[in-house]
């Protein structure tokens, strides 16, 4: 092979491999420091987040990590009360949960049948009971929109008067914040297993991008067309 063929055939390979790998690192790069999507599998924040309602999570706002670990690089923002956040479940870090923040670093917690209570004051709520999603929930449910910091928001919490077990007060040490569903009597958070480590959060949920009733039966990762939720798509979480 001349020295000339060498040349080009080498040139070849390197933007192939080129092509190859740039797609690659943008995706890699995008998910690292971005924004990354994830699916709803529960009803644990209904009626903020639907089963099967896809997010995109924008892990950049608290900052950013070395890549695979849970140390942060750079941490230029704290989470602030009311965000909506993706973390790794304490009791099992390869499990990713989404849940409230109610309290952070300091905060004095109390969950008494589903009222907040921070640093000794209930949180604001005003009932909602043009808000349920169908007439057989509207029989189950009680909603009530709150305010936590910059986010107004609809929780629900049922009206059987049975004791749940869900009452909760603690004081949330350094380092640390304090989460709930909005479903507030249906969701397995930190009144079960107790305060998420800041080195755990992942990101802010941001959007909906998409949503469906139901997925395809040969494909369960996959939404069906036909069962999108148009009113939901691209929808900013509060």
């Amino acid at each position: 092979m001349s020295e000339r063929n060498l040349k080009s055939h080498k040139t070849t390979w390197t933007r192939a491999l080129f092509t190859f790998l740039a797609p690659l690192a943008l995706i890699f790069g995008f998910r690292w420091a971005l924004y990354e999507p994830y699916v709803i599998p529960s009803g644990s924040m209904i009626p903020t987040l639907f089963i099967h309602d896809h997010i995109l999570v924008n892990k950049w706002v608290y900052g950013l990590r070395v890549p695979w670990t849970n140390h942060w690089l750079w941490n230029w923002k704290q989470p602030e009360l009311g965000d909506v956040v993706v973390f790794r479940y304490p009791m099992d870090q390869n499990t990713f949960f989404v849940k409230r923040i109610v309290a952070l670093e300091g905060d004095t917690i109390e969950v008494r049948e589903g009222q907040l209570i921070l640093n000794g004051k209930p949180v604001a709520r005003l009932s909602k009971p043009e808000f349920s999603l169908s007439k057989k929930e509207e029989a189950a449910y009680d909603y009530f929109q709150e305010q936590l910091g910059a986010h107004s928001f609809v929780s629900r919490s049922l009206r059987s008067q049975e004791d749940l077990g869900r009452n909760f007060s603690a004081k949330v040490p350094q380092g640390h914040f304090f989460v709930v569903g909005d479903n507030r009597d249906e969701s397995h958070d930190s009144r079960a297993w107790g305060f998420v480590p800041m080195n755990l959060l992942i990101g802010r949920v941001g959007i909906i991008w998409l949503s469906c009733d139901h997925t395809l039966s040969a494909a369960p990762f996959i939404c069906d067309p036909a069962a999108i939720r148009g009113s939901r798509l691209l929808k900013t979480v509060e």
